[in-house]
């Protein structure tokens, strides 16, 4: 299966002609960790959740690392029924990525095209600029919330927005 590396992603974003920011900084494994590296940098630090629902149904939730997830709301908003955190190997195989590196890039790895991809929207409400590990925990991106929508379609995706409280 072809990965979708860190070298990869950067060139699908300059392909599509997205324009981006980048810090690289050492191997981060937490969002705290992550975020003292890019402190004072303008944009979103978000959280990526890949979840897993009954009959293998995944979701990848991209809101406000802040915010915490309401599983329960989560359900209730999107139909989803059993919803819990996906298991390390089911965000291997459909994703091709590891806890701590989650993030939309890793769509390009989802070969099955099962993902649906909902965007908390009171994280695009106060925000233009959000912030991922682009499918690795050494480098932070910064990108446009429509710059990210745009790749995001072209990964063959309809992203979502869901109002979480």
């Amino acid at each position: 299966m072809a990965m979708g590396t860190y070298e990869q992603v950067i060139k699908k974003l300059d392909q599509l002609e997205i324009k981006y920011g980048m810090v690289d900084h050492p191997a981060a494994e937490t969002t705290e960790e992550a975020d003292k590296y890019i402190e004072g940098r303008e944009g979103v630090r978000t959280k990526t959740m890949f979840l897993k629902g009954k009959k293998k149904h995944f979701y990848l939730v991209i809101l406000d690392d802040k915010k915490p997830m309401n599983f329960k709301e989560f359900e209730e908003l999107t139909g989803a029924k059993r919803v819990s955190m996906a298991r390390p190997d089911d965000l291997k195989e459909q994703l091709g990525s590891v806890a701590g590196v989650v993030s939309p890039f890793g769509l390009m790895n989802n070969e099955a095209h099962n993902v649906q991809v909902y965007f908390d929207k009171e994280m695009l409400d106060e925000d233009p600029i959000l912030t991922f590990h682009p499918n690795v925990n050494t480098h932070t991106i910064f990108i446009k919330t429509t710059d990210l929508m745009k790749f995001i379609k072209e990964q063959g995706y309809e992203p979502k927005i869901i109002d979480l409280k």
